[in-house]
């Protein structure tokens, strides 16, 4: 693939009180014209495309879901496009977006290295060009090194908050447990090339170090795949035998459930393992056996909300000539073996 450097970058506003942008989401109060900035207002029919990339996975099916409910009520012809785990067919898509007359793209892509290619694309055609989820860089492949001016506005959620949240709820745990520091180690598992990702965990790790001091934690590399973390955390295990007790988090569901199901393998029972997942959507398969489990608590992020925010957003630009906001986040919800099913948690 071709990564172009030296765009031109946009604007960098003013940071602002945080405003409501519906479905009781918030923005971070920048704005930014972002790509497309100088996209003319629609006065017809709105084309938009929502580009994902594993639409197969649950998480992504009710965010394409919740986008789709969203156009029907605002009357806006909405393409979902599965781009699966493909960054060179994420261009080819996108280019057939446009041929197709599409005004506006929402893009989460499989691979941020595609993202200055993505962004000239819909530069060049005057197509406004919004990420959900994940962050793409306008300058480089890679989000953790670009400037904040550089990033393209994304719809999602707030990894620092998320991961926070996730922290304080495994800390409880933790102390629910009466472990010890001594003999416990904490697991944090992601794929490292992916900002948002660090951007959880290291908001984790913070919260639960301010609330437990003195617990080694271990850095897992992974593809955020159940099975690549179960590989990567079984290798872990392996290399600290002493360990009695293991708390984990990661980017997703994906990791920490490839991650108990390694200590489940390797003998460790589900009473020496506290798992706290992001998603939910595969915590929730655990809880629904009425088997005993490590996972013993999720954050529930809401994909519907996602989509329709960025449905929303991306409304307010064509139709209106409103900036987009440089982020705008929707809630999420803690649940837990007693909760998920009242708080709406659909199962992969």
């Amino acid at each position: 693939m071709t990564t172009v450097h030296n765009r031109p970058r946009t604007a960098l506003a003013a940071f602002g009180l945080l405003v409501s942008l519906g479905l009781a989401a918030c923005s971070t109060g920048q704005q930014s014209g972002g790509p497309g900035g100088d996209t003319a207002k629609v006065t017809g029919k709105i084309s938009m495309t929502y580009l994902q990339k594993q639409g197969d996975q649950q998480y992504f099916v009710g965010e394409a879901a919740g986008a789709k409910a969203k156009a029907a009520e605002l009357g806006v012809d909405l393409k979902v496009v599965n781009l699966g785990s493909d960054a060179n067919q994420t261009v080819s898509d996108v280019q057939a977006a446009i041929a197709q007359k599409s005004n506006g793209l929402i893009i989460v892509v499989p691979d941020p290295s595609v993202g200055p290619q993505v962004v000239q694309i819909a530069k060049d055609d005057k197509v406004a060009l919004l990420t959900s989820d994940d962050q793409i860089c306008t300058t480089g492949p890679n989000p953790a090194n670009c400037a904040k001016s550089d990033l393209v506005p994304r719809i999602g959620f707030s990894g620092q908050q998320m991961g926070q949240q996730v922290g304080e709820r495994a800390a409880e745990e933790f102390k629910k447990a009466g472990w010890s520091a001594a003999d416990t180690r904490t697991i944090s598992a992601w794929q490292q090339d992916v900002t948002v990702c660090g951007d959880r965990v290291k908001a984790a790790k913070d919260a639960f170090g301010q609330s437990v001091p003195g617990v080694q934690n271990i850095d897992v590399a992974t593809d955020n795949t159940p099975t690549g973390a179960q590989d990567k955390v079984a290798a872990t295990l392996t290399a600290n035998p002493g360990v009695k007790h293991w708390v984990i988090w990661g980017c997703n569901d994906e990791n920490v459930q490839g991650g108990i199901t390694a200590m489940q393998n390797a003998g460790i029972s589900a009473d020496n393992v506290i798992g706290v997942g992001l998603g939910a959507y595969l915590a929730c398969k655990d809880w629904g056996s009425g088997k005993p489990s490590g996972m013993k608590a999720a954050l529930y992020i809401n994909g519907s909300d996602v989509g329709a925010l960025a449905v929303q957003t991306m409304y307010d630009k064509l139709r209106n000539g409103k900036d987009f906001p440089q982020e705008a986040f929707a809630k999420t919800t803690m649940v837990d073996a007693s909760t998920w099913q009242s708080t709406g948690v659909q199962c992969s």
